[in-house]
């Protein structure tokens, strides 16, 4: 009994088969009666009532175990309560041998097929996977962070969003919340309490919720723009010139070529090793004086990490400034004062050479997750299993 059910302080009174499932009746004998607040083996009964408790399957059938729990009255403290069952938690009708099982089946197995191998409600699975997560996941340790990252990610359409922030030393995800603006990382600031002195950099986007919020709650820590993101920046403002060119051309012949140029004025210029592709790159910048002048602009903004200290990368960022306000083109201006007023945070990459890279892997595992779950019925669900994602045992 013990061995294959847990059961310890109950004897099997016979086995019986209804319903497609296997019945094993057990009860408590009266030597093994204990009050469950002292503990006292002086203890009388006065009634019991029926329950059932799913357990692991005995063969491939279903099993249950059905008891009369009695009620029990303590001469020595008084109390009145039922008598405490080892085998399961609380109210709960499934045994703890039936929920180890079902996270062991959670490993490589999706709530749906548990559910429907086991003969179960998926709220049943779903509920003891939760209380898994939380025991092992609920409570993310922040007291050794150090570097973090913070992003954002669509959870469904209808721009719904969670804010993270991951250890960039993990790997793991030790905050989310509803939400993308400053107010998404209260919790986590008031959860940091005197932790924030040990922050000593924080890596996010250009956004100005997040920046704001970083500057306000961690003032001694460095932050750093994520240059993925100021590269991206750039290939927008490119993408919209080229757009805008492409309106203006009245050439029909060279409308099209403006048009069919979008992959290469994107790329980097190290990304092109085709000489077709060379030459055909050649043409849109010779056939288009601004879309030249973007493109050049774009390569050139790579040379900002590619220096080798803090000092001559400042010098590189404002000749591109300078270089991009004289260009005199809406898109560039308006890059070159984005870059201007983030320069600190820029330059910043020198003292801690971290990105925003790693935060975007965890952000295609979420991506994939999502996908593989079609959707999650409980937001609290959907939380544990981000602090849970690093874990390679846990199924995503």
């Amino acid at each position: 009994m013990y061995h294959a059910f847990g059961v310890s302080k109950q004897e099997c009174l016979g086995i019986r088969h209804k319903d497609n499932q296997i019945i094993v009746e057990i009860e408590t004998s009266r030597e093994k009666d204990c009050c469950s607040c002292c503990g006292s083996r002086n203890v009388i009964r006065s009634g019991s009532h029926r329950r059932q408790f799913r357990s692991v399957p005995f063969g491939a059938q279903p099993c249950v175990l059905e008891m009369n729990v009695h009620r029990l009255v303590c001469k020595d403290c008084g109390a009145i309560a039922q008598e405490k069952i080892d085998f399961a938690k609380g109210k709960r009708r499934h045994t703890q041998c039936f929920a180890n099982m079902v996270i062991d089946l959670s490993r490589f197995a999706t709530i749906k097929d548990i559910a429907w191998f086991l003969q179960m409600s998926w709220d049943v699975v779903r509920n003891i996977q939760m209380e898994f997560l939380q025991k092992e996941y609920g409570n993310p340790d922040l007291s050794k962070l150090r570097l973090i990252s913070i992003d954002e990610f669509a959870v469904r359409k209808g721009h719904v969003y969670k804010t993270i922030v991951i250890n960039l030393e993990t790997g793991r995800i030790v905050y989310a919340a509803d939400g993308k603006s400053a107010s998404a990382l209260d919790g986590f600031w008031e959860r940091l309490g005197d932790g924030k002195d040990n922050i000593e950099a924080v890596c996010t986007d250009l956004s100005s919720a997040f920046i704001n919020a970083v500057v306000s709650n961690l003032p001694n820590a460095k932050l750093v723009a994520d240059h993925f993101h100021v590269a991206k920046l750039m290939n927008e403002a490119v993408d919209d010139l080229r757009r805008q060119q492409y309106h203006f051309e009245k050439d029909v012949n060279k409308r099209k070529v403006i048009k069919g140029a979008r992959w290469y004025l994107l790329k980097t210029g190290r990304d092109i090793f085709d000489e077709k592709f060379n030459t055909r790159l050649d043409n849109v910048l010779a056939l288009n004086e601004p879309l030249m002048k973007a493109y050049y602009l774009k390569e050139s903004l790579y040379e900002i990490w590619n220096q080798i200290n803090r000092e001559d990368a400042e010098k590189v960022l404002d000749m591109w400034v300078q270089e991009a306000y004289d260009a005199k083109i809406r898109q560039l201006t308006k890059m070159a004062a984005t870059v201007k007023a983030h320069k600190p945070f820029i330059l910043a990459w020198y003292d801690h050479t971290i990105s925003n890279g790693k935060i975007e892997g965890v952000n295609n595992k979420i991506k994939t997750m999502k996908r593989q779950a079609y959707g999650f019925r409980c937001d609290e669900f959907l939380t544990l299993k981000l602090y849970s994602l690093h874990d390679k045992r846990i199924r995503i």
